[in-house]
């Protein structure tokens, strides 16, 4: 099974808003990921509209290639934007004003109720719903019955911890996660952290249909340029 690859470009926006204008575009950024072979775009527009704008996202939805995946909290705001904008996929993530990025995955226990309903409210609209949930078999188990049709498991602590002994630890949570979607039928999907170097071994555990990697990627491009940044990763997922 081909690992897809969908390209975040928040990082490219973060650039942006450093001085403000126009420059770097994220959404000039996408189309060169598209066309270097990403199979989808990743951005989070966040409330505080840090990084991604509102305009961004129109223009990626008015793209119409591959699948835009919308990150988002769950407020009554980012539902409202969703249904409108109605992207192919929206990812619920968990939002607080001081991380620099998403620390961890979202507490699906502590708040079922409204997850069921924004999952809802997402799925009538034609929108697929993914969970960004941390490899945790109680939060993994409570994703059952929301709605949502994949969950995108937080790699943030096996990237953290590559090179070291607790990696093999991660990995193993990583795994299971994944079996255990399996068997309650939602799909495991990737992201956060991820690079050309710590994708293999996740792959060697699991075909992931898809992982969500950005700034890794973003990084390699100041270098190498969009296009060979994403052809490098989109290499380094078909090797493993």
């Amino acid at each position: 099974m081909k690992t897809e690859l969908s390209v975040n470009v928040d990082h490219v926006a973060t650039l942006r808003q450093a001085r403000g204008g126009r420059e770097p575009d994220p959404v000039q950024a996408a189309v060169q990921a598209l066309d270097a072979g990403a199979s989808g775009i990743t951005v989070h527009l966040r409330e505080d509209r840090r990084h991604i704008q509102d305009d961004d996202v129109t223009r990626l939805r008015a793209l119409r290639r591959g699948i835009l995946n919308l990150e988002m909290a769950l407020t009554e705001e980012m539902v409202r934007i969703a249904v409108d904008l109605k992207p192919e996929r929206a990812t619920l993530v968990p939002e607080r004003r001081q991380e620099l990025t998403t620390e961890g995955g979202l507490d699906v226990r502590g708040r079922a109720d409204s997850v069921r309903e924004g999952c809802a409210r997402l799925k009538r609209a034609g929108i697929t719903v993914s969970l960004f949930l941390d490899p945790d078999p109680e939060m993994i188990d409570a994703a059952r019955g929301t709605g949502a049709g994949i969950v995108e498991i937080h790699t943030g602590a096996y990237a953290n911890a590559w090179g070291t002994a607790a990696a093999e630890r991660e990995l193993a949570r990583v795994r299971a996660a994944a079996l255990q979607l399996e068997r309650i039928k939602i799909t495991p999907h990737l992201g956060h952290g991820l690079n050309v170097e710590n994708v293999g071994p996740l792959l060697e555990l699991y075909p992931f249909p898809e992982m969500s990697i950005g700034h890794s990627i973003i990084s390699r491009a100041i270098f190498v340029g969009m296009a060979q940044a994403v052809r490098e990763m989109a290499e380094a997922l078909r090797r493993a």
